[in-house]
């Protein structure tokens, strides 16, 4: 049974029962929740309701133009790579003629060949679109085919004759940190006195954190289409978050202005982060190509080579040494904290500092000391992934939480609420920012009752007691995720909006579309400022030439960035509107009402767009540009201090697995989340992001294995050996509920909250469940060397350590 609640003032009742046998009514409701009042009637049937995904029947019908779908011009060549086997070492020759005795081939393109910059990385330009003589990770990209057919190209690459120098390579984390090589230098952040601290705590503990990293599987990969436009320009297509720097890096690479390329996203068939800067590599070896052969130029890259040559989820891994007292309060906290970044910086700066700034999840840290280390490695380089390393510093908070719980023989969930933020005091993070909005108390301890989480625990003790092989375990965790960029400068967003004398309005922003809903948020703000029905408004493809200097689609900002340029654009063309109302029908301007499609002056109604139609009549400018800026946010990148995010937002999970003893399988019998999303501006797309960031959660942290051989070469690239979760894989009975009559206390758009990333670290509660398992194999006090993801040898290597101590 799945009881999803969007709670409020309608409800359409379902039935069903708990994994406990309790009822529960299946919720989903339209509401307009609280905040301030809303300017417009129309906001009520716009604002709060469930509607659908603007492409939702495109996507059902398979109707919805991807990249791959865009019908190609005349002449239009295909783009494959040829791609580096091994991870370090010299390029001694490169032989091309076998590649070019094919007929299908019309060109190749080398580093000799970009009239540019070599370069596709955004922040540090250390990554370069051909390896120019070293390469530093096996599929990396020396050169690009174009060729008459996408086969063909592939074929064609793979005939090159390589031979390299190979030098020595650092393949993993421990092994950069002894040789101290690191991509960024390392950063250090003291809160108090640490060391001082932990001398003298009553308690002591010691330990490390391990976790893997993940591939972004979306279900459409890397793909460009660069199409030459006259003189010298490029239009190019790309499944990209971030198409303004897909802009630059095309441009800085063909040797031309920005003005003279044009970047275009209808829609991405899934993101996660890894279309935020890794796109740049495929446009940039596409636009190459068309500018060579004066031909447009399509590059796709297979499923096995996306994998390959693409970024992950960081790895991580955490050494600490942590000082409590017997009630497990932290007095005092030491970490160090390093990733696997690869072979250059890519986003791994704003990553790892946002691992460190979420490093405290929920939890007050007087006394700490954070060492941060980007290490360098001959793989790939680790980019953006949903969470942005947030997910990763919550880990390691969460399993410090949980080794002093079993070691003091206290319940988990007692020893994570000793340590909560308060709400009036213990409220600055260790960051420097207050926080404001603290409602992890009121959400945990609904959850609580609401779950049965302490009948659960006795229930799921008896039944440990009885069965030798199948364990259950059970986990209730919180989540506390700030949102903005860390980067300020792109906490910013424009629009653009134009009403036609039809009354129908065309919307376009800054924003991209992957699936999770930001056009229909939007085109919703729009609607209710303009008192039009949904139907009167139309999302466009993102557009470089429309909307300019956009900011990536990412940090869980879509919504309100853009939602805010366009409800800014929405209003300056709504007050000319009732500027020339006034002055037509000598009517003040407080008579003036947008609603249902209507105008209302005075005790006249008019259709708008027949409005419109007057208004354009009278010369009145139906077009205007939006623009919004995140207030309040400053952050000190060199000292790690500052107010970093505008809100934050709080959720908690409550997860009860079974794990077979004798093969290490786990299943996710039950999970019950209560999230905080403000005031949803869709209940719909809301509900549907909680559950998938949960599931992909689940996925990391139990069986999306990355695996290198000793030579470097990744070998899970494949669905085969790649194993992300599926729909079999949600629990047989779930209630997820979005939490109701909690508006944002930041002016945010209609007292919203981002909701993209913060429901991934839901999926923390499913670990520490699979752990709490595990630990009922050996005695109390035992802590299971857990590592994530825990697939069945993590568990059995898990169960083993604690069992073997037992005997």
């Amino acid at each position: 049974m799945t009881s999803a609640r969007v709670s409020g003032e309608q409800h359409q009742p379902g039935a069903g029962a708990s994994a406990g046998g309790e009822p529960h009514r299946h919720e989903a409701s339209a509401r307009v929740s609280g905040g301030e009042p809303h300017r417009h009637e129309a906001s009520a049937s716009v604002i709060g309701e469930p509607h659908p995904h603007d492409s939702a029947h495109l996507h059902v019908t398979g109707k919805a133009l991807y990249c791959d779908d865009i019908a190609l011009p005349a002449a239009t060549l295909h783009a494959a790579f040829g791609i580096s086997s091994i991870s370090h070492g010299r390029i001694r020759e490169l032989d091309l003629a076998p590649v070019m005795a094919d007929p299908a081939v019309i060109a190749v393109a080398l580093p000799a060949d970009i009239p540019g910059e070599n370069n596709y990385g955004g922040a540090v330009h250390d990554d370069p679109i051909f390896a120019d003589g070293l390469v530093q990770y096996a599929g990396q990209p020396m050169f690009a085919v174009a060729a008459s057919s996408y086969t063909a190209a592939r074929k064609a690459a793979r005939r090159a004759r390589v031979s390299y120098d190979e030098l020595p390579a650092i393949l993993d984390i421990r092994a950069a940190l002894a040789a101290e090589s690191y991509v960024l230098p390392s950063r250090r952040l003291v809160r108090g006195t640490p060391g001082t601290v932990l001398a003298r705590s009553p308690l002591r503990l010691q330990g490390t954190v391990l976790m893997g990293g993940q591939d972004h599987f979306y279900l459409e990969g890397q793909i460009a289409i660069a199409i030459p436009q006259e003189d010298g320009a490029m239009l190019v297509h790309s499944s990209t978050q971030h198409p303004t720097e897909v802009q630059h890096i095309v441009a800085h690479a063909l040797g031309i202005r920005a003005h003279s390329v044009t970047v275009q996203c209808r829609r991405m068939g899934g993101g996660f982060g890894g279309k935020e800067s890794q796109p740049a590599l495929i446009a940039a070896s596409a636009a190459v190509l068309a500018a060579k052969t004066q031909r447009p130029v399509k590059l796709r890259l297979d499923r096995d080579v996306d994998m390959i040559m693409t970024g992950k989820r960081h790895e991580f891994l955490a050494d600490y040494d942590v000082g409590f007292d017997a009630q497990g309060r932290i007095q005092a906290l030491t970490i160090m904290l390093a990733s696997r970044c690869g072979y250059s910086a890519d986003l791994s700066g704003p990553v790892n500092d946002r691992a460190v700034s979420h490093l405290d999840n929920a939890y007050f840290l007087e006394h700490v000391e954070i060492i941060s280390h980007r290490c360098k490695t001959h793989t790939v380089s680790n980019t953006a992934f949903r969470g942005f390393g947030g997910p990763q510093g919550m880990m390691v908070i969460e399993r410090i939480l949980d080794d002093i719980a079993r070691t003091l023989n206290l319940d988990p969930l007692d020893v994570r609420r000793a340590n909560f933020y308060g709400v009036a005091h213990a409220n600055v993070t260790h960051y420097g920012q207050t926080i404001e909005d603290n409602i992890i108390h009121e959400i945990v301890d609904r959850l609580e009752a609401e779950s049965a989480y302490r009948e659960r625990r006795k229930v799921i003790a008896e039944c440990n007691s009885r069965n030798p092989v199948v364990k259950r375990g059970l986990a209730l965790t919180p989540v506390k995720f700030g949102i903005s960029f860390t980067a300020t400068h792109f906490n910013q967003a424009g629009a653009l909006l134009q009403v036609y004398t039809d009354g129908t309005v065309l919307l376009n922003h800054g924003g991209t579309e992957m699936g999770q809903g930001l056009h229909i948020k939007v085109a919703q703000v729009v609607a209710a400022e303009l008192g039009v029905p949904l139907s009167a408004i139309r999302a466009t493809t993102t557009d470089t030439s429309k909307v300019p200097n956009t900011s990536a689609t990412a940090a869980s900002s879509g919504s309100d960035l853009n939602g805010m340029a366009a409800q800014a654009a929405a209003r300056t063309i709504r007050r000319r509107l009732v500027d020339y109302a006034c002055e037509a029908h000598a009517i003040d301007a407080s008579r003036v009402r947008f609603e249902h499609g209507q105008v209302h002056i005075g005790a006249r109604i008019i259709s708008f767009g027949d409005f419109v139609r007057d208004a354009y009549t009278a010369r009145i400018s139906l077009s205007a540009t939006g623009y919004y800026r995140t207030p309040r946010i400053h952050w000190d990148r060199a000292t790690l201090i500052g107010h970093p995010f505008f809100y934050f937002a709080y959720g908690a999970a409550v997860a009860e697995v079974a794990v077979d003893t004798l093969t290490g399988e786990t299943r996710l019998l039950r999970v019950d989340i209560l999230h905080d999303a403000g005031a949803s501006l869709n209940p719909a797309i809301d509900l549907g992001q909680i559950e998938g960031g949960f599931l992909q959660g689940v996925g990391w942290l139990t069986s999306e294995e990355l695996w290198w051989d000793a030579h470097g070469a990744l070998q899970t690239h494949a669905p085969s050996t790649y194993k992300i979760p599926t729909a079999r894989d949600w629990p047989a009975h779930s209630t997820v509920t979005i939490l109701e009559r909690s508006p944002n206390r930041e002016d945010t758009i209609h007292r919203s909250k981002a909701v993209g990333e913060p429901p991934l670290m839901l999926a923390i509660s499913v670990f520490h469940a699979i752990r709490d398992a595990c630990a009922a194999c050996g005695a109390t006090g035992e802590l299971p060397q857990l590592s994530a993801p825990a697939t069945p040898e993590a568990v059995l290597r898990a169960i083993d350590s604690v069992s073997r101590r037992h005997a």
